[in-house]
């Protein structure tokens, strides 16, 4: 009986199972956060890009709110993609900063007020891992010839 206890301890058959058992669930767990993470990233800049674009119509086109969402929504593949209604903005510029001013209003520098536009975009990303931010936001601005 002890022989036979012994001759089983020594024996070295099915090692590479074993470990392959303790290594592969870490592995796959490796594999898919690594995934997981690389989907967001991509999706992030997909968001960012959907209100580049719109910002871009804008300055192409002038302001029509309507028409720079639907190219915020038509910027990417992204089928979770929304496009808050962009807004319009005017400042004046100072030493200090930019200050709120009507449209067309003559600034205190002597310059007329700047329109800025905004433009906003969200997706909402459902990972499974924890740790990715939801809705994911992307903001361009834009000044206005």
């Amino acid at each position: 009986m002890i022989v036979s206890i012994l001759r089983l301890l020594r024996c070295t058959k099915g090692n590479a199972a074993l470990e392959m058992g303790i290594i592969f669930p870490i592995f796959v767990t490796l594999i898919v956060g690594v995934s997981q993470y690389g989907l967001a990233i991509f999706q992030f800049m997909e968001v960012g890009y959907a209100a580049q674009v719109g910002a871009n119509y804008a300055l192409n086109n002038g302001f029509n709110a309507a028409n720079i969402q639907t190219a915020v929504t038509s910027a990417t593949a992204l089928s979770t993609i929304t496009a808050p209604t962009p807004t319009l903005a005017c400042f004046c510029a100072s030493a200090t900063g930019l200050s709120t001013a009507t449209c067309g209003a003559v600034c205190a520098s002597g310059g007329t007020a700047t329109s800025y536009v905004t433009v906003q975009s969200s997706a909402t990303y459902s990972p499974v891992l924890p740790g990715i931010p939801s809705p994911m936001t992307g903001q361009a601005v834009v000044r206005m010839p």
